[in-house]
């Protein structure tokens, strides 16, 4: 008997939906929002009944019939740090998601739109390989600060699909290879894989590496904290300036690397310098990585959707090629492999992971 899955994958700038009969993508969507749309909604949770509105209109437009899917599967989001696997959306789980324990992310709204359409339906709802997923090596927590470890808060599925999709590629396991990915969409994380784990990461998240369309990374830690004892923002604001309202959208307005592009082709220098500056500080995090893996890095693999920008890859192969060769997969691979996480264990092949 097959298996019909919904699977819904929110990011921070866009709500993909795909529909799967076993590993057999019936059709996908990805259904964008502005700034402007997003900016309405005062905290993530917020945007919960927008975005499963979208969904089930998008579903009523398809004539596709909820009621013969089998299972709902959401992007895991901002739980407590935990193995990797295929998670039950249990109460537990939900309310976690619901609070944001590690932070508010669009992600957090996977499991609950999930468990939500599952529970109307009356069939089971899963995450898989959440944001969280933590594998760093003990001395990669270390910040200089004992009161601030390092954390594991990454684009943990679709790195982990992109690296295991070339390791089949290839013909070998993906526990024995050496390898550099960086996701780069509207937040940025660049890991290092080594024996199928992520030892260490630029966290997409919270204040770590590059800046993004919409994040700020790593800035000075001494010029915010005198910005933080200013007084001219809340503590909500300033923090909407490191996520959410950072990065491109700081010094442009937008969130669109597609936009920064047209502007800068088009002669603004603030733009092309802001483009330049990201490509800089991603191709400095691949360098650290390396350095993470001792120069031993069998391949460096570029996804997400700012991937697509031929322009944005040539510059990061000019910067770091010389370290490893690249593979190119832009976009994501997420949608199946939330679908491959949840049919294992619908099949019977691997026993959901208990929250």
């Amino acid at each position: 008997m097959s298996i019909k899955s919904l699977i819904i994958n929110p990011g921070s700038t866009s709500t993909k939906i795909g529909v799967f009969e076993d590993e057999t993508l019936l059709f996908e969507e990805t259904l964008r929002h502005s700034t402007e749309e997003i900016s309405q909604y005062a905290t993530i949770f917020d945007q919960k009944d927008f975005r499963k509105k979208i969904i089930t209109d998008l579903l009523t437009e398809k004539n596709f019939d909820l009621k013969s899917l089998n299972v709902v599967v959401g992007r895991g989001g901002m739980l407590k740090p935990i193995p990797g696997g295929t998670y039950a959306v249990t109460d537990a789980l939900l309310a976690d998601l619901k609070v944001g324990v590690q932070g508010q992310h669009a992600s957090n709204l996977g499991g609950i739109l999930a468990r939500e359409i599952g529970d109307e339906i009356g069939v089971p709802s899963y995450i898989v390989d959440p944001v969280v997923v933590d594998e760093l090596m003990p001395i990669a927590r270390y910040s200089g600060m004992a009161e601030i470890p390092r954390g594991s808060i990454f684009h943990a599925l679709n790195q982990k699909a992109v690296a295991k999709r070339y390791a089949a590629e290839i013909g070998k396991p993906y526990e024995s290879l050496r390898l550099i990915v960086v996701h780069m969409g509207g937040g940025v994380s660049v890991g290092a894989h080594e024996n199928g784990k992520v030892i260490d990461v630029f966290s997409a998240f919270d204040g770590d590496g590059a800046f993004s369309p919409e994040r700020a990374g790593g800035v000075p830690c001494g010029a915010l904290v005198k910005l933080c004892f200013s007084g001219k923002y809340t503590e909500k604001e300033l923090y909407s300036k490191l996520i959410g309202k950072g990065g491109f959208n700081s010094y442009l307005n937008t969130n669109d690397m597609r936009e920064v592009t047209k502007l800068a082709n088009e002669g603004n220098e603030k733009a092309k310098e802001a483009k330049e500056a990201f490509l800089l500080q991603v191709s400095k995090d691949i360098g650290s990585m390396a350095c993470v893996l001792k120069g031993k890095v069998d391949q460096i693999i570029v996804t997400g959707g700012i991937a697509y920008g031929e322009d944005v890859v040539a510059a990061l192969k000019d910067y770091s090629e010389w370290i490893a060769p690249f593979t190119v997969y832009p976009g994501e691979d997420e949608l199946l492999a939330l679908a491959k996480g949840a049919l294992r264990v619908m099949n019977g092949e691997e026993k959901p992971m208990e929250y």
